[in-house]
């Protein structure tokens, strides 16, 4: 496994850890505590904590009935932006100053975002990915991460999916073939150099 030693081009991208998905997680304690390890670690060490959330807009006009998975969230009134749930971060792991919040329309923190304008904007060359679902955002997110020419880490106790089988496949089988799969503490026990 190689690992960045310098933490100049990276950033951790914390993607759909908002209330409605942490409420759906079996061990959400855990969870939230690995994250937040992950979160306290990068801002220590000046990375870029980059927070995707998806959300929409009041009458879903980017929602295509076509779209067999958002279709569905019509009905959800929390995934629209002018509500005063909509996009909310999670609040164990909330947004602190400096930290930015990239809005998507689609299952990847890429597409419908101007998360690649944002990335371009620090110089970010290494993802360092966390996210709920491990079989939605962080699955779609690392392949087209990977298409882009990122170097990628996941960690993989800072990813849950409903489906803790498709989790272990995913994280152990599938992931490796494109990112370094670690866990957050033995990420944040790395000595950066500057």
């Amino acid at each position: 496994m190689e690992q960045n030693k310098n933490h100049q081009n990276t950033a951790l991208l914390v993607m759909d850890i908002q209330e409605a998905t942490v409420k759906m997680l079996k061990d959400s304690a855990s969870f939230i505590s690995n994250i937040s390890k992950a979160i306290q670690y990068a801002r220590n060490n000046g990375m870029p904590v980059i927070y995707a959330v998806v959300a929409f807009r009041k009458g879903y006009p980017e929602v295509s009935p076509n779209n067999k998975s958002f279709s569905m969230l019509k009905k959800n009134p929390a995934m629209v932006l002018d509500t005063e749930d909509a996009a909310k971060v999670h609040a164990s792991v909330a947004p602190q100053p400096g930290d930015v919040i990239v809005t998507k329309k689609r299952v990847s923190a890429f597409t419908g975002s101007d998360m690649e304008v944002v990335l371009r904007g620090y110089g970010i060359k290494h993802l360092v990915l966390s996210g709920i679902s491990t079989s939605g955002v962080v699955l779609s997110t690392i392949r087209e991460a990977a298409d882009k020419d990122y170097v990628l880490t996941l960690l993989s106790d800072c990813c849950a999916d409903m489906d803790e089988e498709v989790h272990r496949v995913l994280t152990t089988k599938i992931f490796p073939r494109q990112a370094d799969v670690i866990t957050a503490e033995d990420w944040c026990s790395q000595v950066l150099s500057k």
